[in-house]
């Protein structure tokens, strides 16, 4: 056997493959090679799975693997991987095991000592900071919870980190959320990406403060990323400063208010802003 032949050898074991996020070109030569020569392929949903395995001529068993049923499929996978098959694992999207199904399999090739071997590819994560301008410095936090509790209390921990922050969250969930953001990262700066690498992708980038002004359609997940903490250390509103605000709040938005004082001096963006709200609401 040559060289050559050897490293494009696929031997048995399981592969945990990166699938587009989107865009189905975006898979590398080496996926589908595997995909091509895999006994079985380990889908979330195998209705999405088979429109990316059709569209390059891939025909191989498919399996259904989710996170309802991953428990009582694993044992039978297990025994398949044994007796020396190769069975690929992929997510409907990105990179499995990322906030996706495959970790009950994983531990038990683990302790079987199964072969696991990485296909990297595309992920939402990765894919978002890259173009964040953010520290490259990040906490990964996976699905936000659904309960607004619950989502104060992660907002608790997240805001004490001073890295950059990545979730994910559906796009008209994270409407009604804004409020939450803007208690607890009135300082920092955040990039929402939605719809990567599809038709209609999308950016919005800006001031936490400043999300009010965000439009874009709520369908879809959207992949969030909060900046991080900016060691600085800030003015107050003296009362000079509060006399222009006043003057200012009869003519201008709240939002240019902030702008023009963020500019001029080192003060804090959610001092000056909670200040215009409590002018407003004085009125």
């Amino acid at each position: 056997m040559s060289l050559k032949e050897d490293k494009n050898k696929i031997n048995n074991g399981l592969y945990v493959i990166s699938t587009p996020i989107g865009n189905l070109r975006d898979i590398t030569l080496r996926a589908l090679d595997v995909l091509m020569k895999s006994n079985s392929i380990l889908c979330e949903d195998t209705r999405v799975s088979k429109k990316l395995l059709s569209h390059y001529g891939i025909n191989k068993r498919t399996i259904s693997y989710h996170k309802f049923n991953e428990k009582k499929n694993s044992e039978k996978i297990i025994q398949s991987l044994k007796k020396g098959e190769i069975i690929s694992l992929i997510s409907d999207a990105g990179t499995p095991t990322i906030s996706d199904p495959g970790k009950v399999l994983l531990k038990q090739c683990i302790y079987e000592n199964i072969p696991i071997i990485p296909i990297p590819g595309p992920s939402a994560v990765t894919t978002s900071i890259s173009i964040s301008g953010f520290s490259d410095q990040f906490y990964f936090h996976g699905f936000l919870s659904e309960n607004k509790n619950l989502i104060k209390k992660e907002f608790q921990m997240f805001k004490n980190l001073k890295c950059s922050i990545v979730f994910f969250i559906s796009a008209k969930k994270l409407v009604s959320k804004f409020d939450i953001l803007k208690e607890f990262f009135p300082e920092r700066e955040i990039l929402i990406c939605r719809e990567l690498t599809k038709i209609h992708e999308s950016f919005y980038r800006g001031n936490v403060l400043e999300i009010n002004n965000l439009n874009f359609k709520s369908k879809g997940e959207v992949t969030v990323i909060i900046s991080s903490v900016e060691n600085i250390t800030r003015e107050d509103l003296n009362e000079s400063d509060k006399k222009k605000i006043k003057n200012l709040i009869k003519s201008k938005s709240v939002k240019d208010i902030v702008g023009i004082f963020s500019q001029e001096k080192n003060i804090s963006k959610s001092k000056i802003y909670n200040y215009c709200l409590q002018i407003k609401n004085e009125k």
